[in-house]
């Protein structure tokens, strides 16, 4: 029976309580698509993360707050939200360690952010104060599984060839966006107000970035799901991959 492939999620910190946080619909997610997840916590050095990247086969970035502006250079502007500075380090050092080993890589709302940033990117902090095109409601009042707004899935892309090319709708929690796309990455979907909604780089595995929030809409609309489950289909690549090549991957 083959090894179902560990997939590591990454997770809230909330300063206030002391304590790390998740929404099982992460990780019931990963496991509906056939993989075993991982909850990672902040780390503080670069040989925790090491070890990470060493242990698990493919990895998620979650969603959350805010990504501070240091990290791409700007000061905040008025309409910023919250920010969480350990989280910020912990997740974009560990995205760059993930792009650098070719590690299948999904990145939810907030793990968009910090994957387009990780990158080489950046980002509209507050896209109502800084697009000047006007916008459609990106943080709904409806059901996180409902979807409230229309994107485009652009042909050619991984994407479409996981949700189908075109037309599709989704749930929407953001108030910041992908701004200028990484080197290396592509858009493969945008909102009707221009927003960019998905990105995805070109010459990797897997590394995907969805502004949407799937985990919350695949039990109702089972094509989401798609996506952890090209997430665990490449990280079972990359595995047997390893294995056949370079001997056992290195567990904690």
């Amino acid at each position: 029976m083959e090894v179902k492939p560990l997939i590591g999620i990454t997770c809230a910190w909330d300063e206030e309580s002391g304590s790390f946080c998740l929404s099982r619909m992460y990780i019931e997610s990963v496991e509906a698509a056939g993989g075993v997840p991982l909850l990672l916590a902040s780390a503080a050095d670069g040989v925790s993360l090491e070890r990470m990247v060493g242990a698990v086969d493919g990895l998620v970035l979650s969603g959350g707050t805010d990504v501070d502006p240091a990290h791409f250079g700007e000061e905040p502007v008025p309409a910023g939200g919250e920010l969480c500075p350990e989280r910020d380090a912990f997740e974009l050092a560990l995205a760059k360690l993930a792009l650098a080993a070719d590690m299948p890589l999904l990145g939810i709302c907030r793990g968009m952010q910090v994957l387009n940033i990780a990158a080489g990117g950046d980002i509209y902090q507050d896209m109502a104060s800084q697009m000047e095109e006007p916008l459609l409601k990106h943080f709904q009042q409806a059901p996180r599984w409902y979807p409230t707004h229309g994107i485009t899935v652009l042909q050619g892309t991984i994407l479409a060839s996981l949700l189908g090319s075109g037309p599709a709708r989704v749930n929407s929690y953001h108030h910041q966006a992908v701004r200028k796309v990484a080197p290396g990455f592509v858009v493969s979907a945008r909102s009707g107000d221009g927003v960019i909604e998905a990105v995805e780089a070109k010459g990797l595995l897997f590394a995907l970035g969805v502004q949407c929030h799937p985990e919350a809409m695949w039990k109702k609309h089972p094509v989401f799901l798609n996506l952890f489950r090209k997430l665990v289909e490449v990280a079972v690549g990359q595995r047997r991959s390893f294995s056949t090549n370079r001997g056992p991957k290195e567990r904690v």
